[in-house]
């Protein structure tokens, strides 16, 4: 915390001090966790996702905030994903999974980590065991988020915003009480380009055809805890822990 960060301890005011002693306190008796979460837009994984970071003091990976913070760092692999992007190319499965490898290995991640966005292929998903087993470790368990697209279309094409503010309404679970206005400023709401049938219908199949396999994958391995995610915030969270015991 001190040199790497330039953070002089004698400026941390004493309560963070306390505070961040006694998290890594209860964090030294957690056992480690290494986990993957799967699931379609929309399905709460977001929800879901800070709150086993506390809860098991893991670290958040999230393969897109990873490579733009390499990118910007210029670490050697950030270099080397800066010239993919630059040419319009993806970043090779080699490369993000190098970029992952860095990043399990910071103080934060000693507990374990949560992978979010990655492996979306069953070829990176064998990439990453490779890497795994190098270090004496491997996946504890891959989380999915089962959801009908139903369901899905029902709660993110009934999803709309006031730019201004952020305050979100949905059409169905939390209307506003004038269709399509503001409750507060009584300014029109808008809908995001990406919570329309059209585009969540095209990113469901992407989803669908490249993930399918990588579950499969993981229950062969024994890995897989099934959620159900259509369930209200609060019992998947009651799923999440069961799945973790």
């Amino acid at each position: 915390m001190a040199s790497g960060a330039n953070v002089v301890l004698d400026d941390v005011p004493s309560l963070d001090l306390m505070t961040e002693l006694l998290r890594r306190m209860k964090c030294a008796s957690k056992p480690d966790k290494r986990l993957i979460l799967i699931g379609p837009p929309g399905s709460g994984k977001g929800t879901q996702s800070p709150i086993i970071k506390d809860e098991y003091c893991l670290c958040h990976l999230a393969t897109g905030d990873m490579l733009r913070a390499a990118v910007a760092a210029k670490t050697p692999l950030g270099i080397k994903a800066k010239e993919a992007m630059d040419k319009g190319d993806l970043v090779s499965d080699d490369l993000v999974v190098g970029i992952i490898d860095e990043a399990i290995k910071r103080p934060s991640c000693q507990k374990g980590f949560i992978l979010d966005g990655f492996p979306r292929t069953s070829i990176q998903a064998e990439k990453l065991d490779e890497m795994l087993a190098k270090q004496g470790t491997k996946i504890d368990k891959v989380l999915n988020f089962a959801i009908d697209d139903a369901i899905l279309e029902e709660r993110i094409t009934g999803r709309w915003i006031h730019p201004l503010s952020g305050r979100t309404y949905h059409t169905k679970f939390a209307p506003p009480k004038v269709p399509g206005i503001d409750d507060v400023s009584g300014e029109p709401l808008i809908q995001r380009k990406d919570d329309t049938v059209e585009v969540l219908k095209s990113r469901l199949e992407s989803f669908h055809r490249q993930t399918e396999p990588v579950i499969d994958y993981y229950t062969k391995k024994g890995v897989v805890a099934q959620l159900h995610a259509e369930k209200p915030p609060n019992e998947v969270t009651i799923q999440v822990q069961k799945a973790l015991l």
